[in-house]
């Protein structure tokens, strides 16, 4: 039987009646090391997290969501306290990433640290749990530069394939460019991890639809996850339409990509709510044809299936 590992345990599909957001934050620091440096820097406490975000965790929970992926990795600001202070704050499980993002936000202990190293770090947090917060790491979350993998990044991915084949745990991989996918997948596959295993983050980026092809057709997650941003409605609907077209409606992952206490900005900034998809969007989607089945599946059957091991 596979398991949802969350703030809350491990939760079968039984246990998870209602959508399941798989790419949404709840804090992150998008400043670069030097920035940080440079800067004189507050860190704030689980409990000014949990005011702020909580609130939106309730609201997405009041919604139907009954579980949201937190995508933040080790490098841009990753606070798994805050985190399981904000989901135990609003009743909402949580599933939390280990992993690290990219260059130039790859910390100096990770640039010096062996592959086999970073293998075993992620390996404890999937199997033991994450510091001291008890709760295992769902899954593996890494990213690539938009101009190809760096060879400390393919560092970063060739531990995660192991981490990944050894536990089950899928990898998502922020990778703006098709053909860097396509890198990766090669590394992948080369260290025993499968491609069906593997989530395309932000594969809304990449204009040639080609390559979302054939990457669900290699097995792949095709995550379209900027829902309620700066992207008209119909541009994700149409994506999503030619998708189902074409036979990948078991590989589709629909989120938002927000969120988030900024550290950053005066007191955290201004979250934008998890709630578009359900009150906006997905009514859009039914209107355009796509039946309740096929939007169970896209909303709950299939991030559970992606993220659960």
């Amino acid at each position: 039987m596979t398991n949802l590992m969350t703030t809350s345990g491990p939760l079968t599909l039984a246990e998870l009646p209602g959508m399941i957001l798989p790419h949404e934050h709840i804090f992150v620091d998008l400043r670069t090391p030097d920035q940080l440096e440079s800067e004189e820097v507050v860190t704030p406490s689980a409990e000014e997290v949990v005011d702020l975000m909580a609130p939106e965790l309730v609201r997405a929970r009041d919604a139907g969501i009954v579980a949201l992926v937190e995508c933040t990795p080790v490098g841009v600001g990753r606070r798994p306290d805050a985190v399981l202070a904000v989901a135990e704050a609003a009743g909402l499980p949580v599933v939390m990433p280990t992993g690290v993002y990219r260059e130039p936000w790859v910390p100096a202990w990770v640039q010096t640290a062996s592959q086999t190293a970073l293998r075993d770090w992620m390996l404890d947090e999937l199997l033991e749990g994450i510091g001291d917060t008890g709760v295992k790491a769902g899954w593996i979350k890494l990213s690539a530069g938009d101009d190809g993998i760096t060879p400390l990044e393919r560092k970063i991915l060739r531990a995660a394939a192991v981490a990944g084949a050894e536990t089950g745990a899928v990898i998502g991989s922020h990778t703006i460019k098709g053909r860097v996918v396509l890198d990766q997948l090669a590394t992948l596959e080369k260290a025993g991890h499968t491609v069906d295993r593997f989530i395309w983050v932000h594969a809304h980026s990449e204009p040639d639809l080609a390559y979302h092809e054939e990457v669900a057709n290699r097995g792949g997650w095709i995550e379209y996850d900027a829902i309620g941003s700066q992207i008209d409605d119909e541009v994700f609907v149409n994506l999503i339409l030619r998708m189902l077209e074409r036979g990948f409606e078991d590989q589709l992952l629909l989120s938002h990509d927000r969120g988030w206490y900024d550290p950053a900005k005066p007191g955290g900034g201004e979250p934008l709510p998890f709630t578009y998809l359900s009150e906006v969007f997905l009514p859009k989607l039914r209107s355009a044809g796509v039946d309740e089945g096929t939007v169970d599946k896209l909303t709950r059957l299939n991030p559970y299936h992606a993220f659960a091991r």
